[in-house]
């Protein structure tokens, strides 16, 4: 049995709450003895009050403590945690797992997704990035990753920094011209929902081609006359910009093909 506390009560930190304790209900391997929140009451419609303290001093004995917090509270709150030699790990896409106080057992589990609250996820689906400072702790990472996740993966820091980047283009910086495509068809009376199909079928071609197979368009084309009226038509700046930038970097990256 591997007895866990989880330490936050954000988007990621309310996720795993979910998937562990639906996972105690199926399984005898795992218990979630404790969460840690600033405030109870974010957690409540999640776990009985028992289970959930605000008070580090507290803390009961577990076999792998989980670090849910923001970055930039990571390092503060493993400072805090008032015992040594146990194992702690964070849930970062983007800090180095020395981040971690020294006196424990540092490690990484890192679900690559994006997290929403109230959205559920499969987690069976969700890659699992695990790194640890031994191989006994290792094995407790990923003994508990394979029990939510059908992909684990061995991912050191400077390899998850890699993956943290990549995972903003495809999916941040993705959403976002999805917001400006919304905003286009919006200033000119047209529904959103007439470009949904296309987003999925662009999407669902990735599995079975790469990327640069993938791409279709004006750019890759080197269709100018389009482009030029594209760049025409549009009159906000900032989309002017971010049209040719991109525009120029899917031809660039087609001359290296």
């Amino acid at each position: 049995m591997i007895k866990i506390c989880i330490i936050g009560s954000g988007n990621v930190a309310q996720h795993l709450i979910t998937t562990f304790q639906n996972l105690e209900k199926s399984v005898n391997e795992i218990e979630l003895i404790q969460v840690f929140a600033r405030k109870k009451e974010n957690l409540v419609h999640l776990l009985p009050l028992e289970k959930i303290t605000d008070d580090f001093n507290t803390l009961v004995e577990a076999d792998l403590y989980f670090i849910s917090v923001s970055d930039d509270a990571i390092a503060t709150v493993s400072e805090k945690l008032p015992f040594k030699n146990r194992l702690v790990v964070h849930t970062s896409g983007s800090m180095p797992f020395n981040i971690l106080c020294n006196h424990n057992r540092k490690g990484v589990f890192y679900p690559l997704q994006t997290f929403t609250k109230g959205k559920a996820v499969n987690f069976k689906e969700i890659p699992i990035c695990i790194e640890s400072e031994n191989s006994t702790d290792y094995k407790v990472l990923e003994r508990v990753a394979k029990m939510i996740s059908n992909a684990v993966f061995a991912i050191n820091s400077e390899q998850r920094k890699a993956l943290h980047v990549a995972a903003v283009f495809v999916n941040n910086f993705t959403n976002h011209l999805y917001a400006i495509g919304k905003t286009i068809c919006e200033e000119n009376q047209i529904p959103f929902e007439i470009l949904k199909p296309l987003i999925k079928e662009t999407i669902s071609k990735l599995e079975n081609l790469t990327p640069n197979q993938a791409q279709t368009g004006p750019a890759i084309r080197n269709d100018q006359k389009t482009i030029e009226a594209h760049e025409a038509f549009l009159e906000n700046e900032n989309q002017l910009n971010i049209y040719k930038i991109l525009t120029q970097s899917i031809q660039d990256n087609g001359k290296k093909l």
